[in-house]
């Protein structure tokens, strides 16, 4: 495919690509092991904004020219020319990743975030998250059907981390990675995700996308206002009336959090693990995480520090009137066995739960800090509270409401293992 061809298919959003004979797509496989190669039909490219795009909307009302905005990112300390390279490079590996499906033969749907809906997964038999860490939880998030596989490619590999993407030699050399996938010389890796169940009074079901809106504190009151009144015009019902539980639309790859929208302000809530006694708690908001999540935000809330752990040791020691060898090495392999305990497998059927600074006195308690659990129900006692999925969704969490964290088999996410 010619690269102009390419060039417009990214900016020209949902434009359909067709060449070449299609193929059919396996999707009859329940272990690990694909028993036959990967061939799609219909495949949809999500793409992240860049940086210099972001800058560009941002602006764009104001009618800045392109040298308004150099000298803009100038006073902000930001780099015009170091964001347009950066753009270049996504831009130049989304090509190559179109150019690649292209000669396959493989029908090509290309859509921005902003543009990425239910429709858009419908059509696709595949879809591949073409940025970072952060698009590839947008684009799992709204893919329910767990037959549908989901590929990220990290499109600026020395700028993003990419721990959810192929390894970082595909990105440019895609063709290889389809051709093993067409070989089935890969291992699906199925990530189990968390569902949510919201019932209670004044809850509000209709998210707010935090994705593409970098939103100050009162525009995000302002989305959940609009929502919340247009959710009661449409529904005929009262902000304060009970409703029964309800199945949100979107899955959490990594993790859920709920907390107040001001941080600085103690979230009041009760909390109920694996069915057991309600227990009120305030705190700096919770966090229920996947084995996904447990080695990205979670992993940072409870990990400890070389410095604290050799605190902790030797207070131990003068305690228990005994002597640790508390060499360097020594205190390093406690420190990461301890850390690496926080971690489990993306396909393990359980979630991960941490309070996050708790308070305790004798009102309030924290029988445990954090701890496994298949199913974490939350009791809102907030005043301007949200709930977060994956960082990108966030929910209405008010007093009266009640959220149920768990997971389910028909929520895993169909993702691809590739040897580097």
């Amino acid at each position: 495919m010619a690269r102009s061809t390419a060039v417009k298919l990214l900016w020209f959003g949902t434009r359909m690509v067709r060449t070449g004979l299609l193929r059919p797509l396996h999707t009859g496989c329940s272990s690990t092991e694909p028993r036959t190669g990967f061939k799609p039909e219909r495949v949809a490219v999500v793409t992240k904004t860049t940086r210099y795009e972001f800058e560009q909307q941002r602006y764009r009302y104001a009618g800045l020219c392109e040298e308004d905005l150099k000298q803009l990112l100038a006073m902000k300390g930001s780099s015009y020319s170091g964001l347009l390279e950066r753009h270049n490079i996504h831009t130049n590996n989304v090509e190559h990743i179109l150019e690649s499906l292209q000669r396959e033969g493989i029908k090509v749907r290309v859509v921005k975030r902003g543009e990425y809906n239910e429709e858009v997964v419908r059509w696709a038999d595949a879809i591949i998250s073409a940025g970072g860490d952060g698009t590839m939880l947008l684009v799992a998030s709204k893919v329910l059907n767990k037959d549908k596989p989901v590929v990220g490619v990290n499109t600026d590999p020395e700028r993003s981390e990419g721990h959810l993407c192929l390894p970082v030699r595909y990105t440019h050399a895609f063709p290889e990675a389809l051709d093993k996938l067409s070989r089935g010389e890969f291992r699906w890796l199925w990530r189990q995700r968390i569902r949510l169940h919201l019932e209670g009074t004044g809850i509000n079901p209709t998210p707010v996308d935090l994705h593409e809106q970098q939103l100050s504190l009162e525009q995000h009151h302002q989305a959940h206002r609009i929502t919340t009144l247009d959710q009661q015009h449409r529904t005929g019902s009262l902000h304060g009336s009970y409703s029964k539980p309800c199945l949100l639309p979107v899955r959490s790859l990594n993790e859920i959090f709920i907390g107040e929208s001001l941080s600085s302000r103690a979230s009041y809530y009760e909390i109920s693990v694996d069915d057991g006694p309600w227990e009120k708690q305030k705190s700096s908001g919770l966090s229920i995480c996947t084995g996904t999540g447990s080695k990205a935000w979670s992993y940072n809330i409870n990990k400890l520090a070389d410095q604290s752990v050799e605190e902790v040791l030797k207070i131990a020691a003068s305690q228990a009137g005994v002597k640790f060898p508390l060499s360097r090495e020594f205190i390093e392999r406690v420190t990461e066995e301890y850390n690496e305990s926080l971690v489990f497998s993306p396909e393990e059927r359980r979630l991960f739960y941490s309070v996050r600074e708790p308070i305790s006195n004798r009102v309030f308690s924290s029988s445990r800090q954090r701890g496994f659990a298949n199913k974490v129900s939350v009791r809102s006692r907030c005043w301007d509270a949200c709930m977060v999925v994956d960082g990108g969704t966030s929910f209405e969490f008010n007093d009266g409401a009640i959220a149920t964290v768990s997971t389910s088999e028909e929520d895993q996410l169909r993702t691809v293992l590739l040897e580097n």
